[in-house]
């Protein structure tokens, strides 16, 4: 499976279809123009496949919901995971995934990379997050396997990930190699507890992590390239027979351990289908021939080639089938009602974590200052998010006289130098603090002590728009609300909560200490 480049099909991607028997495509933000271009660029990728090839292509994504979702405008973007696990319902981890099947269903997709069901029991992991359900290996497990029902009736196949489990990490695979040290007990009572629901469900495609596991491989190599972890332990013990797919090859934990090629050999052998190589043309090349290569030398087999080339096959042709049945279900991308849903659910999950000095809801007749936290760059997962709706603008609309600053999500000295000379001018009687992963932002954190110093000043409400977590930079008697995402539709959900236009409904998924 590889990426490529661009709103249109480049030469060397038809070169691959054609000559290499390519099979498997994956799409990112930078594929994506608009819903037309969307369709038009699936729709050309399969008239390539069926020129040469028997079956169509597998066109992945990942649209996990919330803050990652590489199709972001002009479609009903769900909420993410943790919001789906603060709302306490699981029936909208059912409906999330069939709102956001049937919409990439019709763009011509036909595997999305989700859900996540890693089991975010580490306040400090860096890559999951708000990206998991909560912290309970059986919460986990019911909203995963309800969102994969509702994504396969759609005609999606779905992909758990990352297997056995990257929840429990204080490293960032794209960056390192993370470890998790537990015992064998111990991963089997919660890092697996998903994904043998999962299992259960007949998830189309499980995805591994670049994640050493010294009780499962004690060489210390990582889960993907381990026979233990993905023949001995998914296959054979826990008796699963989908396609397995590799993470990317190209994450430094990977990269700059084996390298992609010897990488793409490995997985293989320890019994991985799919090879996801996302980016470069040369490693992809490179990592193409090195099974090849393997194949020549007789390292792999052609019965493990055919074996995993069936389990490719007939999830295709699954897929194919419950799309053609689905599609009587099917109703316009971005339709009313699913954006309807869609702000009901963000209702029902935005958090009041504390407020004991009773500072909510807001008074509408008192200067307010909100300080949005912008994001600027794009990580390996998040992207940079084109929306116009800040919640300072949502607040007006709904009569607070609000004065917004901005700062960026790690900001400037000049940005909280002109923030501390705004806060002495200025008699703002409520401010509301926008936080953005402060936990992993000295800047941010800086900013939070300016604001300790105006604490007799000014009533201040802090608003955590992505990690829960950063309750810990907090004191116990901090007005604090945790939203989960900083999507347009949370950010109403947010304004009408704040306002006491609804109540605060979310129930914390994880565990929050000072």
């Amino acid at each position: 499976m590889f990426g490529f480049d661009g709103y249109q099909v480049p030469d060397h991607m038809e070169a691959f279809i054609r000559d290499y028997g390519l099979g498997n495509i994956i799409l990112f933000r930078r594929n994506v123009d608009s819903n037309e271009q969307v369709k038009a660029l699936t729709l050309s990728l399969q008239q390539l496949a069926s020129q040469y090839h028997e079956f169509p292509l597998s066109i992945a994504i990942d649209q996990e919901g919330g803050m990652v979702a590489r199709i972001d405008r002009h479609v009903t973007v769900m909420p993410g995971q943790m919001t789906l696990g603060a709302t306490n319902e699981v029936t909208n981890a059912y409906e999330a995934g069939m709102i956001s099947g049937m919409e990439l269903a019709q763009l011509g997709i036909t595997v999305n990379f989700a859900p996540v069901l890693d089991v975010n029991n580490n306040p400090l992991n860096p890559v999951i997050g708000i990206r998991s359900f909560g912290e309970e290996p059986d919460m986990v497990a019911r909203f995963g396997s309800a969102m994969i029902r509702g994504y396969q009736e759609m005609g999606i196949a779905a992909c758990a990930k990352h297997f056995p489990g990257h929840g429990d990490t204080t490293a960032d695979s794209h960056e390192e190699l993370p470890s998790v040290s537990h015992s064998i007990e111990r991963i089997h009572q919660l890092e697996l507890v998903p994904f043998k629901r999962a299992i259960k469900e007949k998830v189309e495609m499980i995805m591994t992590a670049h994640v050493q596991f010294p009780a499962l491989e004690p060489s210390g190599m990582p889960a993907t390239l381990s026979a233990k972890v993905l023949t001995g332990l998914l296959r054979e013990e826990l008796g699963y027979d989908g396609v397995i797919v590799t993470d990317c090859l190209e994450m430094n934990a990977i990269a700059q351990g084996v390298g992609v090629a010897k990488g793409a050999v490995e997985a293989f052998l320890a019994g991985a289908d799919l090879i996801l190589v996302s980016h470069q043309h040369e490693r992809q090349l490179a990592a193409f021939h090195a099974l090849e290569q393997a194949v020549l030398d007789g390292i792999i087999s052609e019965e493990r080639i055919n074996q995993s080339v069936a389990r490719i096959i007939a999830m295709k042709e699954r897929q194919q089938m419950r799309v053609l049945a689905a599609k009587v279900k099917f109703h316009d991308i971005s339709a009313e009602q699913s954006q309807l849903t869609c702000e009901q659910m963000m209702e029902q999950a935005v958090t009041l974590v504390q407020d004991e000095r009773h500072l909510l809801p807001l008074s509408k007749d008192v200067s307010t200052l909100v300080i949005w936290t912008e994001v600027r760059r794009s990580t390996q997962v998040d992207e940079v998010i084109e929306q116009e709706l800040t919640l300072g603008k949502q607040l007006q609309g709904l009569g607070i006289a609000v004065t917004e600053v901005t700062i960026g999500t790690e900001p400037t000295q000049d940005e909280l130098q002109q923030l501390e000379v705004m806060l002495e001018t200025e008699q703002f009687k409520q401010i509301i603090v926008c936080l953005y992963n402060a936990v992993q932002s000295t800047g941010q954190q800086a900013m939070l002590q300016l604001l300790k110093g105006q604490g007799h000043r000014a009533d201040v409400i802090y608003v955590s728009l992505r990690n829960p977590y950063d309750y810990s930079l907090l004191s116990q008697d901090d007005t604090y609300i945790c939203a989960y995402e900083n999507r347009p539709a949370m950010l109403r959900a947010v304004g009408l909560a704040l306002t006491g236009a609804i109540p605060f409904k979310g129930k914390l998924p994880v565990t929050l200490a000072n």
